[in-house]
């Protein structure tokens, strides 16, 4: 004989520890995607910087090149979201049956982990883009010039 409190629980044990790993997993996932944003963007920042020093030898403030980066990486980020957005109600069709405690169309969890991922893209995109912006340009100018040195003997 148990008691129902011991039914009750050993009857939610189990979707109880599915849902820490899935816990889990998702801390894992945003972590990764918080790092493979900032790769990507630290990767267009290193290939622009040419163009980011002349942007700002040519008068650009700092912001707007901090803007410039971050709406370049925020882009694909949004684009994203938006389809993982159009596909979490198939998503939760599916983990209908092992959620306890919260419905598969919460409104604080379809709107809070794209704020959570959107935001940590905007970090991810604010380091490159502040170092791109403190690029200085005379750097950037004189490893052009031996490129206009070789044009002029030409």
């Amino acid at each position: 004989m148990k008691s129902l409190e011991d039914v009750l629980a050993e009857s939610v044990a189990r979707p109880s520890a599915l849902m820490r790993l899935l816990t889990a997993f998702a801390g894992t996932a945003l972590g990764l995607a918080a790092l493979g944003v900032y790769g990507v963007v630290a990767y267009f920042v290193s290939q622009r910087t040419r163009e980011i020093g002349i942007r700002i030898a040519l008068g650009a403030r700092r912001g707007h090149v901090v803007g410039f980066v971050m709406a370049q990486g925020l882009g694909a980020v949004l684009v994203g979201v938006a389809i993982g957005m159009a596909g979490a109600p198939a998503t939760a069709r599916m983990l209908r049956a092992i959620l306890v405690g919260v419905t598969a169309t919460d409104a604080a969890a379809l709107i809070g982990m794209p704020a959570v991922l959107i935001l940590v893209a905007m970090f991810a995109t604010y380091l490159p883009a502040r170092r791109a912006a403190n690029t200085e340009p005379m750097t950037v100018l004189r490893s052009e010039w031996p490129l206009v040195a070789d044009l002029r003997g030409v």
